[in-house]
């Protein structure tokens, strides 16, 4: 999907570059950047610096960065004209499907976005530049981005060194960092969903943590998973 959009806006100034969080590097994303066969940059973050150094904290996020290399929108739900996960939701479902699958896709039925007034305001910046009312002052981006409170910041070192346990072959170790690093920053759900997905691919119940996909998007709310967006 992202390809489309870049074959139609390059042309005017815009590269899209995309980037798959994962601590499994490409022996767990690069599948699916093959399979995509895109043209444009794709990238892996294996070590999840796009959290640390942007705010990011779910996927998909878009940040918008200007040819001097200043950042006019800071993360924030982005869709390249449709929400690709909703294509995954069959219409009907096996009368023995498992009942949390049920629960989980009845859910993202119910998430809050809106991929069409995102692309609306994607092209009015490739056309206007920083004329555009989508592009933000510096103090407007610094406003929004997400600020590092101590817990955040305890949470971000956590993390890191649940991922560093990971690869080095001690995963079992790591996971008390990362419970810990879901205690401190509930909403961060990169860092839930990496964590989850090492316990069970679907992000399912499981022994080792806690929470799973379906139990914390009805705790929070479906229409929360995403934070409102002013596009």
């Amino acid at each position: 999907m992202w390809q489309e959009v870049r074959s139609e806006l390059r042309p005017k100034g815009l590269e899209i570059v995309t980037v798959a969080l994962d601590v499994g590097g490409v022996e767990a994303a690069g599948k699916f950047i093959d399979r995509a066969n895109a043209e444009h940059p794709s990238l892996i973050d294996a070590q999840h610096l796009l959290d640390e150094l942007f705010g990011v904290v779910n996927v998909p996020s878009g940040i918008w960065i200007d040819e001097q290399g200043m950042v006019v929108r800071p993360p924030e739900p982005a869709w390249p004209g449709r929400a690709v996960f909703q294509d995954f939701i069959p219409k009907e479902l096996p009368p023995d499907a498992d009942p949390w699958v049920v629960k989980a896709l009845a859910l993202t039925k119910r998430i809050r976005h809106d991929p069409k007034r995102y692309m609306v305001a994607l092209r009015d910046w490739v056309e206007r530049g920083a004329d555009s009312s989508y592009a933000l002052a510096p103090d407007e981006v610094v406003a929004r981005s997400r600020p590092r409170t101590r817990e955040s910041a305890e949470a971000a070192a956590h993390f890191e060194l649940g991922q560093h346990l990971h690869r080095a072959g001690f995963a079992d170790d790591a996971v008390p960092h990362f419970r810990e690093a879901h205690r401190l920053e509930p909403d961060n759900w990169t860092y839930k969903r990496q964590a989850w997905t090492f316990a069970d691919p679907l992000q399912r119940p499981n022994e080792v943590y806690e929470g799973d996909w379906a139990s914390d998007v009805e705790k929070a709310g479906p229409e929360n998973y995403y934070p409102p967006s002013d596009i």
